[in-house]
């Protein structure tokens, strides 16, 4: 009898033990949130961008109260600027947070709020700068053209790029002369024009301090033209037709991609050449030099950020 009498008993604690429990679990409230992290983690698109925020260990920082605006490139627009997968494997969780917190602004900015007219200064959450607009196109960093503005989070906003942003290495010439830009001509015309008699002295230390837009020919370019005047050494050019030419590469402050326009733009040291967005190679911009003719130079690289302002690179040295 005292056997079923302490079974009884158990079985009615299990059942009122169960029962609290049943209880409590309902009473406690399932908090969603939706942090950039989570908008991050929740799109397909953004694989490769949340890859490399759990490798830079950025999760938990974009998953706090902020506010953070964030330009967030998607898989396209990683694959564009040529970063995969396979690229965010290979680079170490500083890289990555470096390039990351690049694109991160430590407040949050709407479309709406970005002026319009020249790029204005933003710093980012790295310490760096990058320069946002607006037009009638659309608003813009760096050049790069916001894809879609204005998605929430609790903790501030996205906006989504067309393309990952680059974050700037050195000056004009550091950029030129960095390892695979395909610029060696250019530092080597740089080089002879500074240093020769009768070239520039000061042009090396211009393109390294000044804030400029140089319209950089390729290697190829320089090919180009050195078969054209039937010689294949740049040292063969005179120092003042080669400075006269370099300079007609260069406008004074940033002019991203989405700052040209078609017509004429007016160079640094004087005349002018002609912008045109869309009758190049496949449809995209070119500039012509007053002295080239009916040669269109295809802008075939744009807005390479440097410490001191941006490079676009081009496919036909510029004649005056």
């Amino acid at each position: 009898m005292k056997t079923t009498f302490n079974s009884i008993l158990f079985a009615a604690l299990c059942g009122a033990v169960i029962s609290l429990s049943s209880c409590n679990k309902d009473d406690d409230p399932i908090i969603v949130t939706n942090t950039i992290t989570d908008v991050v983690v929740a799109s397909a698109s953004f694989s490769v961008l949340e890859e490399a925020v759990v490798k830079a260990n950025l999760a938990t920082t974009l998953s706090g109260t902020g506010p953070f605006t964030v330009f967030a490139p998607d898989n396209a627009a990683f694959a564009s600027a040529g970063i995969s997968s396979t690229t965010v494997a290979s680079l170490s969780s500083t890289q990555l947070s470096d390039l990351l917190l690049y694109h991160t602004i430590g407040s949050k900015i709407l479309a709406a709020a970005v002026p319009a007219g020249p790029n204005a200064k933003v710093i980012t959450a790295g310490g760096d700068s990058v320069f946002v607009t607006k037009n009638a196109s659309g608003v813009y960093v760096n050049g790069i053209k916001v894809a879609v503005a204005d998605i929430a989070a609790d903790n501030g906003v996205i906006h989504q790029l067309s393309k990952a942003l680059n974050k700037p290495s050195g000056n004009i010439v550091a950029t030129a002369q960095a390892a695979g830009s395909g610029l060696d001509s250019l530092v080597k015309a740089i080089v002879r024009a500074n240093n020769a008699p009768g070239g520039d002295p000061a042009l090396i230390a211009t393109l390294s301090s000044a804030t400029l837009t140089v319209f950089a020919p390729s290697n190829a370019a320089f090919t180009q033209l050195l078969t054209a005047l039937g010689t294949n050494d740049i040292n063969n050019i005179p120092v003042g037709t080669l400075l006269a030419v370099l300079r007609y590469h260069v406008v004074g402050g940033r002019a991203f991609s989405s700052d040209l326009a078609n017509g004429s733009l007016a160079m640094l040291a004087g005349g002018n050449t002609t912008i045109n967005l869309t009758n190049g190679s496949g449809g995209g911009p070119t500039i012509k030099g007053n002295g080239n003719g009916v040669n269109l130079s295809n802008i075939v690289a744009t807005n390479l950020m440097c410490r001191n302002g941006v490079v676009h690179v081009i496919d036909r040295v510029l004649l005056p």
